[in-house]
């Protein structure tokens, strides 16, 4: 069975499996393997922090952190499938390019409709923050992608340039019910 948690310890092996995937297909280089794998703890407190919004730079927004788990969310059991950042609200640069969800899907999990999958659940995670109408984005040479999110009702609005990349950005909104 799917379902999202927050990233927990619980799945500390399994991600760190899916990121080394991301890695090899040249994506999530930020990550720092040997860092994590010695200090994990460190980095669950980072991306589980939360937030006070008086003291966080003005060009951070609020965001929650999910990983999209195949298992047996009662036992604590699974594999890691793909993360999911919802973000509370939008700034200038998340309003063009960067939109209130980001999700990735693991290489080797990917065209068996995860991508779907957690789309539509980021957009329950959405609604629950009070998000009526979220802006969902991808680039214009993301195919899957751009499928995944009219998929969930995604209605373009427009493609924009991007500083510093030759692919466009595609700006789609869903109306979450």
């Amino acid at each position: 069975m799917l379902f999202l948690t927050e990233p927990s310890a619980k799945y500390k092996e399994s991600f760190l499996e899916g990121l080394r995937e991301f890695q090899e297909e040249g994506t999530l280089l930020q990550y720092n393997l040997p860092r994590l794998t010695a200090d994990f703890d460190d980095y669950l407190r980072h991306v589980n922090r939360v937030y006070n919004r008086a003291s966080m730079p003005p060009y951070f927004v609020p965001d929650t952190r999910y990983w999209l788990i195949e298992g047996d969310e009662e036992r604590g059991e699974g594999v890691y499938v793909g993360n999911l950042t919802v973000r509370h609200e939008l700034n200038e640069l998340l309003l063009k390019v960067g939109g209130h969800i980001g999700y990735q899907i693991r290489p080797s999990w990917r065209r068996q409709g995860y991508g779907r999958e957690i789309l539509r659940l980021g957009l329950q995670k959405a609604r629950a923050l009070g998000i009526t109408r979220a802006l969902v984005t991808c680039d214009e040479t993301n195919i899957a992608s751009k499928k995944v999110i009219e998929y969930n009702g995604g209605r373009f609005e427009n493609a924009v340039s991007v500083e510093g990349s030759t692919v466009k950005k595609l700006r789609y909104w869903i109306d979450i019910l």
